[in-house]
């Protein structure tokens, strides 16, 4: 991913946004913020015909040292290239380079009710650790999240 695809991936981000299951997010940032709240490494775009149709990045979990091999995922595909593969694809892809960069664990809160996220993600070696219940307040209801990780095979840890 690089700046010049932003418009596509804002799109892409807003449109699960919009959807009311993907985060707790209610617009998608400027570049700007967006660029600096993510890991300059293991960013993505999944495309068609050089349209971006999808994406995934990683955000650290800590800024502490102890914590130096963990981040956080976040991955949208665009709705009209939903079960198409592209989030196993993108996924699979950020599972790869993330461990060439030394990650040996990958994090992400998923609301219990996109079960197709939960799916691809466990279809992915992620497996449910944590059940936070009504974290957080969106549109004046309390939405649970579910928290997967996936711990690396390929890094020393």
């Amino acid at each position: 991913m690089q700046e010049k695809d932003w418009n596509a991936v804002k799109t892409i981000y807003q449109a699960g946004i919009d959807s009311g299951n993907a985060t707790f997010q209610t617009f998608a940032p400027e570049w700007s913020e967006w660029d600096k709240n993510h890991i300059d490494i293991c960013r993505y775009v999944a495309c068609i015909d050089d349209q971006v149709i999808g994406w995934v990045a990683l955000s650290p979990y800590s800024s502490r040292h102890a914590y130096r091999g963990v981040a956080e995922i976040s991955i949208y595909v665009s709705p009209q290239h939903h079960q198409l593969g592209v989030g196993k694809q993108l996924l699979s892809t950020v599972i790869n380079e993330s461990e060439k960069a030394g990650y040996w664990t990958l994090l992400s809160g998923i609301f219990p009710e996109n079960l197709a996220s939960l799916r691809l993600h466990h279809n992915q070696g992620f497996r449910k650790v944590g059940h936070r219940e009504k974290v957080g307040e969106m549109h004046g209801k309390w939405r649970d999240v579910i928290i997967l990780e996936r711990r690396s095979q390929k890094v020393n840890y």
